[in-house]
């Protein structure tokens, strides 16, 4: 196995950079003067990172294709407020000379210690028949070690190995949360519902290499269908579960989408199904903040890049901002008698080919090369890439 040399984490502005890396994305462009370059963007475990090469553009593209691996040799940039990556060398990898583990995208958090939540969640379920399903279904080891290896997207939240697991556990969590907030909701109705809502994912992303993509199924049918399916063929194998159970059951997992134009086949008609949707919601836009956060080397509130995915700016705290120490919350569950107000208060306060560059390129830019506005784009919500 070749050592991995440089993370894409440690790349500083001036710094050294001599390590392999895996190509994201890959495109062909032309200078002004009509010359071609290609424009990468690579990555491991810790992030990833862009950058030109401005030599042997066309010699070298069909080694730097989406999943393959590079030797690169170079140093650490900055263009107009971003990190970039001088490339000075690269050379092709063979995929059997690294650790595919180095280089997937993968969360911060203990794998096992959330299967084990999981089940804890499933163990939770005071209905016998909700139980009896939830028990069924994740005891199958293959499918269980899908679900717990599978990312919850392609690339906009959560998209990494386990992400998928980490995703579900967090829905499910708000759910039992907002379920002493609403004691009338039908808790165990909407914690199956979390459990369950994105059990499609299994089938509908491939994930064991990278970049990860959609299956034929997955294009053609949709993790949302996938999931209700997959549910009703579970069922089917048990004996005497109540059909309008499944049914409610089913139309959490197709409506959580909460729009026709979103993605959903049907829309919510339920309470509890009102509630998956906006629980599924909130916690994808709060893991997309979260790692864009991780990107901010600087402290303090500052503006991100426009988020074409969200239609605007966001301003984040930078990464290892502390926030205010909070105030001792209330307790979740109704009293006798309403709590004393707080008193006011006052707050005061190949071959390698080595590469050259000259004019713009020596700045880190594009040479000659105008900044058309993209054209437009679905939003990721009809794009399927959100749920």
């Amino acid at each position: 196995m070749s050592s991995k040399g440089t993370k894409v984490a440690d790349i500083e502005e001036g710094g050294k950079v001599a390590g392999i890396f895996l190509v994201k994305e890959m495109s062909l462009g032309e200078t002004r003067a009509g010359k071609p370059f290609l424009r990468l963007t690579v990555m491991d475990q810790s992030g990833e990172i862009g950058g030109p090469v401005w030599e042997d553009a066309q010699k070298l593209a069909p080694h730097c294709q989406p999943g393959s691996f590079l030797q690169i040799e170079g140093r650490g940039e900055n263009y107009r407020g971003t990190p970039q990556l001088r490339i000075n060398r690269l050379q092709p990898v063979p995929a059997d000379q690294v650790e595919p583990a180095d280089f997937m995208p993968s969360g911060d958090f203990d794998r096992q210690q959330l299967s084990e939540e999981l089940h804890q969640l499933i163990a939770a379920l005071e209905d016998p028949q909700l139980a009896r399903l939830l028990r069924h279904i994740f005891n199958d080891q293959q499918l269980a070690r899908r679900f717990t290896t599978a990312p919850a997207a392609k690339s906009m939240h959560h998209a990494y190995l386990g992400g998928l697991l980490e995703h579900t556990v967090a829905v499910a969590r708000l759910a039992l949360a907002v379920c002493q907030l609403y004691p009338d909701l039908d808790r165990d109705l909407l914690l199956a519902g979390a459990l369950l809502h994105d059990l499609g994912k299994t089938e509908e992303l491939t994930y064991e290499g990278y970049p990860f993509n959609y299956s034929n199924r997955g294009r053609l049918v949709g993790h949302l269908v996938i999931g209700a399916e997959l549910v009703a063929s579970r069922a089917a194998e048990l004996e005497d579960l109540p059909s309008p159970l499944l049914e409610r059951l089913q139309h959490l997992i197709l409506s959580h989408h909460g729009r026709h134009e979103f993605g959903a086949p049907t829309l919510p008609m339920m309470q509890e199904a009102f509630i998956l949707h906006f629980l599924d919601d909130l916690d994808a836009k709060v893991n997309y903040c979260q790692r864009l956060r991780r990107q901010l080397k600087e402290p303090g509130y500052q503006w991100s890049d426009y988020q074409r995915n969200l239609e605007r700016f966001l301003y984040l705290p930078g990464h290892g901002h502390q926030a205010p120490e909070p105030e001792a919350a209330a307790p979740l569950v109704a009293e006798d008698k309403p709590p004393e107000p707080a008193p006011t208060t006052t707050d005061h306060g190949d071959e390698g080919c080595a590469t050259t560059a000259s004019g713009d390129e020596e700045k880190g830019g594009e040479p000659g090369r105008q900044h058309d506005p993209p054209p437009p784009e679905p939003s990721p919500r009809q794009q399927g890439l959100w749920g």
